[in-house]
């Protein structure tokens, strides 16, 4: 019988095995840093196109600096523009609020059967001393008063029954108080408990 020794056949395969193991390792090595390299030379260029436009974008926003201060300036102005026209029109609103109210007053007075004396008005309180030929009279002209737009509220404060002996007359004299459009109620003052 004839005996063949495969020790050295197996041996050389062992090797060549260990060969290719090592070889595939080191390809695997080296195309995994190449991989990696490629990578961060993206990364790089990534990198440096962002940088170029965040420089750009920062050029960009100083030569609009100048134009944001410019519009908050203008803001600014338009805010005091519109401030003072609004004080304008309060004053104007207030310069013929008596205008209109003089008016609606003159309306309400009954033709040759009431007289007013004087009339007085401040901070909203309208006061009217008159005399009327009769107390029906002094009836119509507070109702008509009352429906004047720039008076809220009339109340008959006191009505006087006189005799004109020159004329053989009788007339009553009356003081009227009137809350205005620009009456405002005081703010109660509110009370504080005591500490125990």
């Amino acid at each position: 019988m004839i005996r063949i020794n495969l020790l050295p056949f197996r041996a050389a395969r062992k090797k060549e095995n260990i060969k290719r193991q090592i070889s595939v390792y080191i390809l695997t090595l080296v195309f995994m840093v190449a991989l990696m390299v490629l990578f961060f030379l993206q990364l790089n260029s990534k990198v440096q196109t962002l940088r170029r436009e965040k420089a750009g974008i920062q050029k960009q926003l100083k030569t609009y600096a100048s134009t944001t201060r410019k519009i908050k300036k203008i803001k600014k102005q338009i805010k005091e523009i519109r401030a003072k026209l609004n004080i304008i029109r309060d004053l104007e609103k207030k310069k013929t609020g008596p205008v209109f109210l003089l008016d609606e007053i003159a309306a309400a007075v009954p033709k040759n059967r009431l007289w007013l004396r004087s009339l007085s008005e401040k901070k909203g309180l309208l006061k009217l001393q008159g005399t009327a030929m009769d107390n029906e009279t002094i009836a119509l002209f507070m109702t008509n008063l009352e429906k004047a737009e720039h008076i809220t509220t009339v109340d008959l404060k006191n009505a006087k029954l006189k005799h004109l002996k020159k004329y053989k007359l009788n007339v009553v004299d009356f003081n009227l108080d009137c809350k205005t459009y620009s009456f405002k109620k005081k703010k109660p003052k509110g009370k504080r408990g005591r500490k125990r």
